[in-house]
């Protein structure tokens, strides 16, 4: 199978015209030198042949007027000067989309339109320089087909072989040389030290006493550098490629460290916009109701200031459940004191290291160590790396079966960290499989068992041999041919990098079985696969491979059999299992994005609008807004208050965008539409709240100590105690039968959700798509101290709670999940408890000093934001209602607007009636007039519940108690639940 490749996309054309307009003008032209003896002291000089280089003929003026041009139309900060000695120039496109064939389409180009002939093509590691030979290979007969069968030599460097180089600059015709940066960055000044320079930078006698360097310097080569953040990221390395004595530098890259003279962008949004590559979608796999021992896992640890802290995730006690929640620690906090939990006992914070790359806590009475990024009592590593290797498999055989009638095959990417979870050897050297090959074919045995991938494998003859063959390894070996842990760049993985670029193709045919590989996460960049549908990272210590690294090896865009691309988000769907939640991956993928390819998301720029269309020319071309007219309009949107000075997007631009308010001068209309939706684009989310909105909120007078509000306030602002009477016996009777009935404890479970991505000039979203959930296989725990447990949180005596336990005849299930079990068992009786109190609670009210003054509202500062969640207000005693939904909204709204309404209050959250569950606060206080008999209401707004049966019990429990509290108070104080106005006043009226 052979990849075919598309000679007419149109960011491709844009990429290749946005260089080779640089030199626009330029006469098309050949030039033969001599390269003739030079004083190098040796005794044997060499006489060469003809050589042929390229030329530069157009002025620095007329080279910066091109290069001004094509930034405007591809929207580019403008090139304010260039000195013509020193040329370099950046193109920065999306991994996946192509960046390597436009810039060798761009040698031809030049070729054909100027005669340029000697082209370098420097890379900065072993896997691109791989990658790029692979690439001049499979495009061989595609270039020659498009350029009349041009003739032209391309080769990779190698100082053996220094014969290349002397063909390089003698002939004729095109001549293209792949060079790794550390085959010329060490030179020399001091001959006495030439032995420690590169070869290329030696002199040598088949050369006739020459350095290579000399004849490629003559040939004034057009340098191509692939990764230039990569290659020229010292002084060094710089150095080296001024060596070279380049007619002009192209960079190409997706995360230039510097733009040098930035011509084309096709950046990471730019491409998901433009579907050039593969969606993303991210899958994690969380742990849910697994809280039976100690777990703590490290976030983050701070010895900027004193003392040093540590940010940790704990199980805590929260009212008798136990949560998930992030703290910040210190020597010596004690976590059984911090969480309200036995399980932590001996956890007590001994020191913080904070060296980096070594950061980790550990504690007096426990011998654990967590490190950064991991932590102890979870799910045993083991078991969540087979879960994660089960949804992997699950994930492609679901792409298989709807790719595999397309002609596509799907491809599946592990990256592992250590070679020896996936491949040992036993004391003869014969290879084993490791844990993770062991675990892969066990799963994926099971589930090609399933009737469901039937017609992907019909009836299969032998699991064991489809399981073997389906996946294996890429490594560097060591000299015995074992496989080994390397850092990318030794010579063993230069051979594994050939290995896996000779594959590429043929993994993507049916023919080939192989359609899981499993690769060393050293190895994460240079090399990838069209049809790698899906990447999972199987690390045991904390990655430190970035997400646009990983991702990276699956973006292109998916191949079928003829070796066509197949386009469409349908198909092209890449599925990353995460060992985070999808909004962490998410949040930190957007991170790096920002930081690499320096998007700055929500930022305006001065030359945004540049390549705005505003027409034709005479010749038909399109006309552009230009830099002057976007700088000018820059200086509006600062004026306007729209951007801050760094360009930022300001929430009065979002809230004018959202309602459509946004104006332009006049000399802008004609292009309001392009400059709006480019304004959208970059804003992002527009569903904010205004901080200039902010303002404080201020007491009403008029309303606050207006006899209506008197009369409102006088009958509520009483204090009540309460006092509660129940049988025990008839609790613990009812508290057995709910277990009854009620209770189902299973075990921990993996929680698999997925989430697609998106991508604007705003930045970074999630979309969840798909949640299902598995069991936890573990081994049984500890069992805690139940009876102590259940009597801290429900305050029943221990015979009560033993009784309980018993007669429910359900302790079976509390060796299943013990705190699971613990916490549905305080929920019941609690439940229980509620009905008891609020049958039996009676309030009564405190003395007439008990209460809650009018003054109170005068010390409490309020504030809102304008036109995101305040209303203004003439009845109640603050000039604005703050509100919290739309329901509260809606609610105060009408209030104003009600002519049945005197006066209102939406309650402080001081004003708090005591129950046994806790204190509540109601919504409202109405005073209601209808037809001069006035009436005191509390409403209770549900939230958007449709009626009382579906509120929490807990919340009902509370309204009770409320209603008897006010009962005890006065008989003429309603209480009405209601999920808006509408249902409130029809409720009054009916009496």
């Amino acid at each position: 199978m052979k990849i075919k490749f598309e000679d007419k996309l149109d960011y491709q054309q844009e990429a290749i015209a946005a260089i080779t307009g640089i030199f626009e003008g330029q006469e098309t032209c050949r030039t033969n030198f001599s390269i003739t003896p030079q004083a190098t002291g040796q005794a044997n000089l060499y006489q060469s042949d003809l050589g042929v280089g390229n030329k530069l003929t157009l002025l620095e003026d007329e080279l910066l007027r091109n290069v001004q041009g094509i930034q405007t139309r591809f929207g580019q900060k403008q090139t304010k000067k260039l000195d013509k000695k020193d040329l370099h120039f950046s193109v920065e496109m999306e991994t996946g989309t192509g960046k390597t064939y436009v810039y060798l389409r761009t040698i031809f180009e030049l070729n054909k339109a100027y005669g340029f002939t000697k082209f370098i093509i420097v890379v900065p590691s072993i896997a691109i320089k791989e990658g790029t030979n692979k690439s001049l290979q499979i495009t061989k007969e595609h270039f020659k087909g498009l350029y009349d069968n041009i003739n032209y030599d391309f080769f990779t460097y190698d100082s053996q072989k220094l014969e290349q180089v002397r063909s390089f600059a003698t002939n004729d015709y095109v001549q293209v040389m792949v060079i790794n940066i550390d085959a010329f960055r060490k030179s020399f000044t001091d001959p006495d030290k030439e032995t420690k320079a590169n070869i290329i930078h030696r002199t040598n006698d088949k050369l006739s006493g020459y350095r290579p360097i000399d004849f490629i310097r003559e040939t004034s080569p057009i340098v191509i550098i692939d990764e230039p953040q990569s290659v020229d990221a010292t002084p060094k390395s710089k150095e080296a490629i001024r060596s070279l004595n380049p007619l002009c530098t192209l960079r190409y890259s997706a995360t230039h460290r510097e733009k040098h003279n930035l011509m084309y962008r096709l950046d990471s949004v730019d491409a998901y916009e433009r579907k050039l590559v593969k969606q993303i979608e991210v899958a994690s796999l969380e742990v849910q109701n697994f809280h039976n021992q100690a777990y703590i896992k490290l976030l983050k640890v701070d010895s900027k200031k004193s003392p040093t802290t540590a940010t940790v995730e704990i199980d805590i006690n929260q009212g008798g459940k136990v949560k998930r929640v992030t703290k910040v620690v210190k020597q010596n906090t004690d976590l059984m004191e911090l969480t309200k939990r036995d399980v932590y006992e001996g956890y007590i914070l001994k020191d913080i290291y904070c060296a980096p790359g070594n950061e980790y806590i550990d504690f007096t009475s426990q011998q654990h160590e967590v490190r950064l990024g991991k932590a102890i009592g979870t799910v045993d590593e083991d078991v969540y790396k087979r879960q994660q290797i089960r949804k992997t498999i699950e994930e492609h055989l679901e792409k298989e079966i709807r790719l595999n009638p397309r002609g596509i095959k799907v491809l599946s990417l592990f990256f592992i960290d250590k070679v020896t979870n996936y491949r040992t050897y036993d004391a003869d050297g014969n290879p084993q499989k490791g844990k993770y090959a062991v675990m892969f074919e066990e799963e994926y045995k099971k589930l090609i068992s399933s009737t469901k991938y039937h017609s992907l494998f019909g009836e299969i003859k032998d699991k064991d041999e489809l399981a073997a063959a389906v996946h294996d390894g890429y490594f560097s070996v060591d000299n015995k041919g074992k496989a080994k842990d390397t850092k990318g760049d030794t010579s063993a993985d230069d051979d594994t990098y050939s290995l896996i670029m000779r594959d590429k193709e043929r993994l993507l045919s049916f023919d080939t079985k192989l359609r899981f590989i499993f690769s060393h996460s050293a190895l994460k960049e240079g090399w990838d696969n069209p049809n790698v549908f899906q990447i999972c990272t199987l690390n045991e210590t904390s990655s430190e491979m970035k997400k646009r690294q990983e991702i990276g090896r699956g973006l292109r865009l998916a191949v079928n059999q003829d070796g066509e691309r197949v386009r469409g988000f349908e198909v092209n769907t890449l599925t990353v299992m995460a060992n985070e939640s999808y909004q962490d991956f998410v949040d930190a993928l957007q991170k790096e994005i920002a930081e690499e390819e320096g998007i700055r998301f929500g930022v305006v720029e001065d030359h945004t609008f540049a390549n705005i269309v505003t027409g034709t020319d005479e010749d038909d071309q399109p006309t552009y807004l230009g830099q002057e007219a976007s700088e000018k309009f820059y200086g509006y949107l600062l004026r306007k208050g729209y951007v801050d000075l760094k360009g930022k997007v300001q929430d009065d631009l979002r809230h004018d965008l959202r309602e459509n308010k946004v104006e332009v001068p006049e000399e802008y209309e004609h292009v309001k539409p392009q400059i709006i939706r480019q304004l959208k684009k970059i804003a992002g989310n527009l569903n904010i709240k205004n901080a200039n909105d902010r303002k404080k909120v201020s007491v009403n007078k008029g309303v606050l100590l207006s006899p209506e509000f008197e009369q409102l306030w006088s009958r509520i602002k009483y204090k009540t105690t309460f006092s509660v009477d129940f049988d025990s016996d008839k609790l613990v009777q009812k508290c057995v039968e709910a277990m009854q009935n009620q209770l189902v404890v299973g075990k921990g479970k993996f929680i698999f959700k997925k989430a697609l991505t998106e991508a604007s000039k705003g930045g970074l979203s999630a979309k969840e798509i798909h949640e299902s959930a598995s069991l936890i296989e573990q081994q049984s725990q500890p069992l805690p101290d139940i009876v102590s447990y259940l009597q801290n949180e429900t305050h029943l005596t221990r015979k009560s709670i033993v009784d309980i336990l018993i007669k429910s005849g359900k302790l079976d299930m509390f060796k299943n999940n013990p705190q699971r079990f613990i916490d549905e068992v305080i929920d019941i009786i609690r439940t229980q408890m509620r009905h008891f109190i609020v049958d039996g609670i009676k309030y009564e009210k405190l003395g007439d000093q008990e209460v809650y003054t009018q003054e109170l509202f005068e010390n409490e500062e309020l504030f809102g934001h304008l036109r995101s969640d305040m209303v203004e207000s003439t009845k109640s005693p603050y000039d604005y209602v703050i509100y919290d939904s739309a329901i509260e909204a809606n609610m105060a709204q009408h209030f104003e607007n009600s002519a049945n309404v005197k006066v209102y209050a939406k309650l402080p959250a001081w004003f708090k009636i005591d129950t046994p569950l806790g204190t509540y606060n109601p919504d409202w206080a109405v005073l209601w007039d209808n037809e001069g008999q006035e009436k005191l209401y509390f409403v209770v707004e549900t939230k958007g519940a449709l009626s009382w049966e579906f509120l929490r019990p807990a919340e009902k429990a509370k309204i009770e108690c409320g209603r008897k509290h006010y009962k005890a108070l006065s008989d003429d104080i309603g209480f009405e639940v209601a999920e808006s106005f509408e249902t409130f006043s029809d409720k009054v009226l009916a009496g």
